[in-house]
């Protein structure tokens, strides 16, 4: 028995995703149609079995619904805490993840996959707490109704009109280790929703009239029958997959219809499709292009290619998946991909070759038949005819005449030779060269010249080369046999020759469609810019094909219009572009035009970029070549360029959407934060106001001058406090909205510090200020005023934050970069958390009740937004003996005269 080889680098991914899947926990999930089925029952049930296998089992959370039988199986079971969460006056229960991290058990069981978590939680869904315990090696048991499963939420809809929002990725079940289906017959779940089993008498009553219908109980049970058994179906391929198990396991039905050029190849693809449904069966449509005797492939007619194009098209219409393949040898091909699709049926069309060419050069149907195996094998047969899944043998003109010339030319350049050699040179020899003469001519002009001079090889070595001398007749009978031979092994060598040649061919042809491929995917990946993005596309689709394109995008309205065209010559003329069937294709979501059944009399192939979500748009390419698209090659090449360029714009929009959506709420977010922060600071002091003037309206007559003035110096203080606060938003608005222009000048720095001082020397009365400015310091080149402001609000910050009688320390220092100012307090300092964000718009750090802090969050980002327009920084550190030391860099210049 030939023992066979296992792909390595196969068993080394395999040995990989081992690794990695040991690392993980594994997830098991309890699956049913509908609540009440019993799937938590089962799952406690499958907990008590391990824990009497002394595995290390707990429960993460569970959900009882207040069932006496599902309680009961709580005993003897560890339960891990829940977690607490307050939310809108009511305390809401959740899985604690960190408990259940920090206890690590082999097994924990969390209920109800699909629940969303309370708002606060570390996670918006229970699915992702699983996948987090999962991370950390705990094996999860887990229960969901098929209803949650996102793939099927547009059917649950349609069935039940009901839209559900709790979903489960498809992705975390297809990597469950397994799915368990827990099962009960609709009439059997009605009896329990009626004894009260499942919800409260009154639930019950309503959840029957509306969900719990008999029709949907049906029609859900179904979906979770079907879902399981694909499940099922997926675990048996892998478990194929990883014992290398080469022969089909027809454990459901699977057909292949295997197709050519043949003008009834239709009929068997509809054949194929009336079986399917009977059967209920998957199934696929292959055609195999082959330089075999079976099919022809590069040297058939293009009506041929033209056909296969249409069939194809037709089985995809019709739900088949459709696959092309390449290979020597038609009937190998078509077994290999039958074993591993598993598939069950083999579906081909009786073939109408004469008997003598079947014997001759072979039958297709009785080698498939041959080598089927378990795999049965229907030969399927039509009107007129049959149906032909092999083309029958065609003589087509596949070289010129020119080349039948070169055939003769190149025999007789070998007997010229043959004949200048000794006249004791061996015959054998001589028939070498006749070969060699075979083999350049298959190499160079095709099958036709090679089978000529094969034959005139044979005659030519007959008449010049054995005696007796230019004449047929033979006087060794030997030479018979060296004849016989010599033209067997001559048209051996043509054909192969030229097999290796259309091999070759079809290999460069794969490996320019991958390099093209792989050049437009590796383009499209660079940006999510989507204007880059569509020239990027028009460039590579008008290049690889040599056609002029253009591209029809939807505009926000909904409307198809003229997005872009190519560059240059793949420029297609806006003219040219046919706006009526741009709209059929976009609508309809089907290609049109040229080599199209709908509207084929068009100059232009109009193809839908079809998204994963929606319909894009439309591309339009105008071939230089009229049958361009009629191999069955290009078209697929340009359909998939097209989805490419499909999907990336897909991105691209869906990066903008994101990020419009983002900035969105983070200007709601602003906006609520503005107007609670800034009522709060506006209010305060007009209410200062309002009560002090009132009180001096009221009791003016009872008051003393020097009452009046304190009273009067409140408001004035006040109304200072407010103008500070508008100004600082107006500022604010001016930084946010790039309108701050920079009036820069050089200024030694000591100048700048002092004029700040002495706007701040009330108020930092209570505050001694130390300055160390030293004299030969470089000037900065800023503008006065704002950094002036930078200055003021860090005095005031330093002060609002630092005990009264504490000094605040002003200093400077030459760097290479420039001049660095800083502003030091003994206050509560910096939290690390907020050092990153202190210079946001609002933001205010924690820094204890002790403070006396009030505020708008303003200041220091009005300090960031100024530095950063001169181009410096700011940043904020910690001080050894306590407080906080406000750091900020701008540029210098040398002299006055200097500027940057």
């Amino acid at each position: 028995m030939t023992e066979v080889r296992r792909d390595p680098e196969a068993l080394l991914s395999r040995l990989k995703q081992e690794e990695e899947s040991n690392k993980r926990g594994r997830l098991k999930v309890f699956f049913g149609a509908v609540a009440g089925v019993g799937k938590t029952y089962a799952m406690l049930l499958a907990a008590r079995k391990l824990k009497e296998q002394k595995v290390d089992v707990v429960i993460g959370y569970i959900e009882t619904h207040g069932r006496p039988e599902t309680e009961a199986l709580l005993e003897g079971l560890e339960i891990i805490p829940v977690k607490l969460i307050e939310y809108k006056g009511t305390t809401l229960k959740e899985l604690d993840i960190d408990a259940a991290r920090a206890r690590k058990p082999e097994v924990i069981l969390v209920d109800e996959l699909a629940h969303t978590n309370a708002p606060g939680s570390r996670h918006a869904k229970r699915w992702q707490d699983v996948q987090e315990l999962m991370e950390a090696g705990i094996d999860v048991l887990t229960t969901l109704n098929v209803q949650h499963v996102e793939s099927l939420y547009d059917v649950v809809a349609q069935i039940t009109k009901v839209g559900i929002r709790e979903r489960v990725p498809d992705y975390l079940l297809e990597h469950a280790q397994k799915i368990e289906l827990v099962d009960l017959p609709p009439d059997e779940l009605l009896e329990r929703l009626k004894a009260g089993n499942v919800y409260m008498p009154e639930q019950a009553k309503s959840a029957m009239e509306n969900f719990f219908r008999k029709g949907n109980l049906i029609a859900l049970r179904e979906l979770a029958l079907r879902y399981t058994a694909e499940r099922v179906g997926a675990e048996m391929e892998e478990y194929r997959s990883v014992h290398e198990i080469k022969h089909p396991w027809p454990a459901s039905e699977r057909l292949l219809v295997c197709i050519s050029g043949s003008p009834h190849a239709s009929r068997l693809v509809r054949a194929g499709k009336r079986m399917a449904e009977a059967l209920r069966a998957k199934w696929t449509v292959l055609y195999v292009e082959s330089p075999g005797p079976y099919v022809t492939s590069t040297s058939a007619s293009a009506e041929n290619r033209n056909r296969v194009i249409q069939t194809l098209r037709l089985a995809e219409q019709l739900g088949a998946d459709t696959l092309e393949l390449s290979g020597g040898n038609a009937q190998e091909e078509i077994i290999n991909f039958a074993r591993q699709y598993n598939a069950s049926k083999i579906i081909i069309g009786k073939p109408a070759k004469p008997r003598w060419k079947e014997r001759l050069f072979g039958s297709l149907v009785e080698d498939i038949i041959r080598q089927s195996g378990v795999i049965d094998v229907y030969v399927i047969s039509g009107d007129e005819g049959g149906d032909l899944p092999s083309q029958a043998s065609q003589l087509t003109a596949t070289s010129k005449g020119s080349a039948y010339f070169g055939a003769v030319a190149i025999v007789l350049l070998c007997t010229i030779i043959a004949k200048t050699l000794p006249i004791d040179f061996a015959p054998a020899n001589v028939v070498m060269m006749y070969l060699l003469g075979v083999v350049v001519v298959a190499s160079r002009y095709g099958r036709g010249p090679s089978i000529l001079v094969s034959v005139l090889s044979v005659a030519f070595f007959d008449f010049f080369c054995v005696p007796p001398y230019y004449t047929f007749a033979v006087s060794d009978v030997q030479y018979v046999v060296t004849f016989v031979v010599m033209l067997v092994v001559a048209l051996t060598i043509s054909s192969l020759t030229v097999i290796s040649k259309q091999q070759a061919e079809a290999a460069r042809l794969r490996e320019t469609r991958t390099a093209a491929l792989y050049s437009m995917s590796r383009d499209l990946s660079s940006t999510l810019d989507l204007d880059s993005l569509v020239a990027i596309g028009l460039t590579h689709i008008g290049s690889i094909f040599q056609s002029q394109v253009a591209i029809l995008l939807v505009d926000d309205d909904g409307k198809l219009i003229l997005s872009a065209v190519g560059e240059g010559e793949f420029a297609l003329a806006e003219n040219a572009v046919d706006i009526g069937t741009a709209g059929w294709v976009h609508q309809n979501k089907q290609a049109a035009g040229l080599g199209t059944d709908t509207l084929p009399g068009a100059g232009e192939l109009y193809l839908p970029l079809l998204g994963a979500q929606k319909n894009l748009g439309v591309l339009a390419v105008r071939p230089s070549v009229e049958n361009r698209f009629i191999s069955p090659e290009q078209l697929r090449l340009l359909e998939t360029c097209a989805n490419q360029l499909a999907l990336a714009c897909e991105r691209a929009k869906l990066s903008d959407d994101s990020e419009h959506a983002r900035l969105q709420v983070k200007v709601e977010q602003l906006r609520s934060s503005l107007l609670s922060s800034v009522s709060h600071d506006l209010r305060t002091p007009l209410a200062t106001i309002a009560g002090v003037a009132s009180s001096i309206i009221e009791a003016s007559e009872a008051l003393d001058v020097q009452q009046c003035k304190k009273m009067a110096g409140e408001i004035y203080q006040e109304s200072m406090r407010l103008n500070r606060l508008v100004s600082n938003l107006l500022d604010m608005t001016k930084l946010q909205s790039g309108t701050l222009k920079l009036e820069r000048e050089a200024q030694p720095v000591e100048e700048v510090v002092g004029a700040a001082l002495s706007l701040l020397e009330e108020r930092l009365a209570d505050w001694p200020v130390k300055t160390h400015v030293p004299e030969d310091l470089p000037y900065i080149s800023v503008d006065e005023i704002l950094i002036q402001q930078v200055l003021v609000n860090l005095l005031e910050n330093a002060a609002k934050y630092s005990p009264s009688g504490s000094p605040i320390e002003i200093a400077a220092e030459a760097t290479a970069e420039g001049v660095i100012v800083s502003v030091a307090d003994r206050g509560p300092g910096v939290a690390s958390e907020d050092k990153k964000r202190i210079f946001e718009m609002f933001y205010r750090g924690s820094f204890g009740e002790q403070t006396r802090a009030t505020g708008a969050g303003l200041g220091l980002a009005i300090c960031g937004g100024i530095i950063e327009a001169h181009g410096g920084r700011i940043w904020v550190e910690d001080r050894p003996e306590g407080g906080s030391v406000f750091k900020f860099l701008v540029p210098s210049v040398e002299s006055p005269e200097q500027n940057v």
